[in-house]
Formats: C-alpha cells, structure tokens, sequence
C-alpha cells in the first residue's frame, strides 16, 4: 500500500478497475473532482491582489497508523508554470522547482508530492526514525503560501492551512462480519483471518470517525470527516478495487464477487480524509477467502 515501507505494493498510486463494476467507476469519477473541492472546502485562501490564485493548493499530513509513520504531502494544479516555490508560516522556503530549456518553454501544472516517512521506531539502529512530535516542530501550524510564475509571466498565488489535527483511525473493521484488528493481524508472517464470500461479494465495514487521534497530534478535537477512500488489492495480480465514499454514506462497501473471484488472497486500506485541514489517516490490513 502506499503508506507502507516493506509491506507497500503502491496500492493506491495505480488504480485497475474491471468494467462490471459501475458502482465503483461512478464513486471514481466523482472522486476525481475532490482535490479541487479539498481546495475550496473552506480551508484555502486565494489572494487576487499578489497573483493568480492556482485551482488547487493543497499541503496536508498523511499518517499511516498501522505502520507507524508520517509524511507531508501537496497537490499543486492551475496554470501552466515555469516557477513554483512553497514557505511555511514563518516564511521559510521548503519547496523551490524552476523548470528549464524546452520544459521551461512547456510549463508545467499538476504537481503531487510526498515527503520521506521514516518509522516512529525501528529494531533496526542503522534506520533514520522520526517521533510525532519531531515531524511536527518541522511541520509548524499555519498558512503555506504556494507562489509560482506563468509561461507568461504572471505571478500565482495561493494559501493553505496546515495543522496538527489527524483523524483517528478507522476503529471497529469488520469484513463479511468478521472483527479485524489491524494492530494484531501480520499479513506477512499470519495467519490471516477467513472470510466468507456470498453471490454479491463480501462488505467491508466500519465505525465513522468523529474525533481527531488520541496519541498523534492534537488530540480531543471533534472533525468532520471529507471523504473515506478503500482499496482493496489481489495480492497475487496486483489487481485494485477502490473505491471513495462521502461522509454522508454508510461507512461499509461492498466489494463485487466478480473481483473476489480474481485470487484467494487480498490486502485492503481504509482511509479517513478530514475536512479542515485536509489532513488523512489510514489502515492497512489483509484477509483470505474460502
């Protein structure tokens, strides 16, 4: 999965989705509209004055919980560009990227990046690790002021609100009414928990997230959850279902029978993206069938 180091197969970097599944294609489809609504959602400040305001400026906190990890990430898009650069609250460049020659003369536009996420601890005495704490002091809450420049000429300019508030995870996952702990469950070594499979598929569930994280962060905040997002790989093809839920829907999907039928082993992420922030927080877990 994504946030993973050893156990990450880049579950959520490439999606495949069979064409039977139309549920799942319309959730992706509207999904695919959610960075620029992330970047409107109340949290972005576009400043007309100083520059054109980019379509989407996002900069938010990803924590892997089942891991143990943290990472800064950003979503950038308007504009073709030749320029870009990132300050922190305090003024601080910690992003410049200038293009050149026949790029420079292209521009570019959509830019995702994510940083390093070293362990929060590791058996390993030769592995860099970094405390919750560490990365925020690095990270500190505020305005990040996204600045570009134009094919043009034009300055852009946007604002985003970074802060220490990460969702709690998902808590209470259960697949095909199976409980799975992702804290107790090792998809490496096992075993595995059994999964029953009917003629629609199998349902993966759980309870919905109001509160921000109990140990990392700014704990005891109530939030308001953006978008869940599960994925849900065969271990063996590589093959992704994923889906994106709004806050509003049922906190459970379904995953087709058809997409089951593809191998007995699979691996699933359950994601929680909140509101005000943008920041995120996932699980990772594993189950087979019979």
């Amino acid at each position: 999965m994504k946030h993973t180091g050893k156990k990450s197969n880049g579950l959520r970097r490439h999606m495949f989705i069979l064409p039977v599944f139309l549920v799942a294609v319309v959730a992706l489809i509207l999904g695919a509209f959610a960075p620029e609504l992330w970047a409107r959602g109340g949290r972005h400040h576009d400043d007309d004055e100083n520059g054109i305001p980019f379509e989407v400026a996002d900069v938010y906190a990803e924590l892997n919980n089942t891991d143990g990890d943290l990472g800064f990430h950003a979503l950038i898009d308007g504009e073709p560009w030749k320029y870009l650069k990132i300050e922190d609250p305090k003024e601080y460049v910690i992003l410049m990227i200038s293009s050149s020659g026949r790029l420079r003369r292209q521009g570019l536009t959509e830019l995702f990046f994510e940083s390093g996420e070293p362990p929060f601890e590791s058996d390993d005495p030769d592995e860099v690790t970094q405390t919750p704490e560490q990365f925020f002091r690095r990270f500190p809450k505020g305005w990040y002021e996204i600045k570009g420049k134009t094919l043009e000429g034009d300055e852009q300019e946007s604002k985003d609100f970074f802060w220490h508030v990460m969702p709690a995870p998902p808590d209470r996952i259960f697949v095909s009414d199976v409980p799975i702990d992702p804290d107790s469950v090792d998809c490496d070594e096992g075993p595995v928990p059994t999964v029953e499979v009917d003629e629609d598929g199998l349902t993966i569930s759980w309870d919905p997230v109001t509160k921000s994280h109990s140990e990392i962060g700014v704990a005891g905040k109530m939030i308001k959850v953006d978008h869940y997002e599960v994925v849900v790989e065969e271990e063996e093809s590589g093959l992704k279902f994923s889906v994106d839920l709004p806050p509003d829907d049922e906190t459970s999907v379904t995953v087709p029978a058809d997409f089951i039928a593809l191998g007995e082993q699979f691996k699933f992420e359950i994601l929680v993206k909140e509101k005000k922030g943008g920041n995120q927080t996932a699980i990772e877990s594993c189950f087979e069938v019979e």
